[in-house]
C-alpha cells in the first residue's frame, strides 16, 4: 500500500474538519501544521454556545454571513487560546482564504498557505501574500478509497 503525501494528508484533515461546519452557505475547514504535526484545526461556524446558521439561518449583511467565524480564524484563535506559537507554521484550507483571513494569516507569521479550491480569490489578498513572502500553493485533494481490510493490526 502506498502512503498518501503529507499535503494530501493535511488537506484531508481540513476536509474532515469542514464536515463540522454549521454554515449552510459554504463548509470550510483549516488545519495549521508545524514540523509535520497538526497544531490546530478549525471550521466555519458560530461562536461557542451561540446560534448556528443550521438552526437559525444565516445572518447576512452585505452578502456576508456575520454569524460565522471563518475556519482559518477559528484555527488561529485556537492557537492563541492555548498558547501555541504559529510563527513559520503552514495552513491547509479547503478554500482560498478571504481577505480578512489572509491578513490574519500574515500577522500570525504563517509561512505557507495550501488550499484545495479557488473561492473568490481576492487580488489584494494575493498581493498581500506576495508582499509578506507567504507561499501560496493549490493542492487539490485527490480521493482515495480506504480499504480497512488491507491494514494489518
Amino acid at each position: 500500500m502506498t502512503r498518501i503525501s503529507w499535503d494530501q494528508y493535511f488537506m484531508a484533515q481540513s476536509h474532515l474538519l469542514a464536515l463540522r461546519s454549521t454554515c449552510t452557505r459554504l463548509t470550510v475547514g483549516a488545519t495549521i501544521v508545524r514540523d509535520k504535526r497538526i497544531i490546530a484545526g478549525g471550521y466555519n461556524g458560530s461562536i461557542a454556545g451561540g446560534d448556528h446558521c443550521i438552526d437559525k439561518g444565516c445572518y447576512v449583511i452585505d452578502n456576508h454571513c456575520v454569524r460565522t467565524i471563518h475556519a482559518e480564524m477559528n484555527a488561529l484563535l485556537q492557537c492563541a487560546k492555548f498558547g501555541v506559537p504559529t510563527e513559520n507554521a503552514e495552513i491547509y484550507v479547503t478554500h482560498f482564504p478571504c481577505l480578512q483571513c489572509c491578513k490574519a494569516i500574515i500577522q500570525a507569521g504563517l509561512k505557507t498557505v495550501y488550499y484545495a479550491m479557488d473561492y473568490k480569490n481576492h487580488p489584494y489578498a494575493i498581493e498581500l501574500f506576495e508582499q509578506a513572502g507567504v507561499k501560496v500553493e493549490k493542492v487539490e485533494l485527490t480521493e482515495q478509497e480506504i480499504d480497512f481490510r488491507s491494514i494489518s493490526v
